[in-house]
């Protein structure tokens, strides 16, 4: 049932049978409609998932409008890590941008996964490295990186994000109004045709 999940830990550390059966017996499966909110911001996030398929897209909201910080895809780990590690109140605003179907860990069943093998924990400190770098990656490109670079990067590592994601997100996440994002797309697409 959660072979895709026991696929990627084993990426990164090495279990046995018996170690990746854990994971049918602290995970759950969760299946999130397209626009359902999987968190809300001034809640207190309990969770880790993980999408097997599908995206969310984390936002907060600021003087009403929506920033739009990040956009996860298959085989990323989504939380409200300073929620879920402190017991705070989130500011964050988890969304499924289509339907998706996630694996989920409630904090309680994560801490007795430890227990239950070490092994996880290091699982877990590797997954949370993997994304404070990429949130250190996202920031870097929005503080040093053109708008045109920041399109191209997110091209390249997700090739058919306008077939899934509205343009006004991805316009939101980089940082640009959507009239700039289309005259970036364009633009990118005449040079790759000629």
């Amino acid at each position: 049932m959660y072979e895709t999940l026991k696929k990627y830990c084993q990426q990164f550390v090495h279990l046995s049978e018996s170690e990746l059966q854990l994971i049918d017996k602290f995970f759950e499966t969760k299946t999130v409609n397209k626009k359902e909110f999987l968190l809300k911001e001034n809640t207190i996030c309990n969770f880790l998932a993980f999408i097997e398929k599908g995206s969310i897209r984390f936002f907060h909201t600021k003087d009403g409008i929506e920033k739009t910080c990040d956009l996860a895809f298959e085989n990323a780990w989504v939380t409200d890590f300073q929620s879920f590690s402190n017991g705070t109140v989130c500011k964050m605003n988890l969304q499924a941008l289509e339907e998706s179907q996630l694996f989920f860990i409630t904090k309680p069943n994560l801490l007795k996964l430890y227990e239950s093998c070490p092994k996880y924990e290091t699982f877990g400190r590797l997954m949370a490295e993997k994304v404070a770098q990429r949130a250190t990656g996202i920031a870097m490109s929005l503080s040093a990186d053109k708008p045109e670079e920041r399109f191209e990067n997110l091209i390249d590592s997700q090739p058919d994000l306008f077939q899934r994601i509205p343009q006004k997100y991805i316009a939101n996440f980089l940082g640009i109004s959507p009239e700039s994002l289309s005259r970036i797309r364009n633009r990118i697409f005449h040079k790759q045709k000629s």
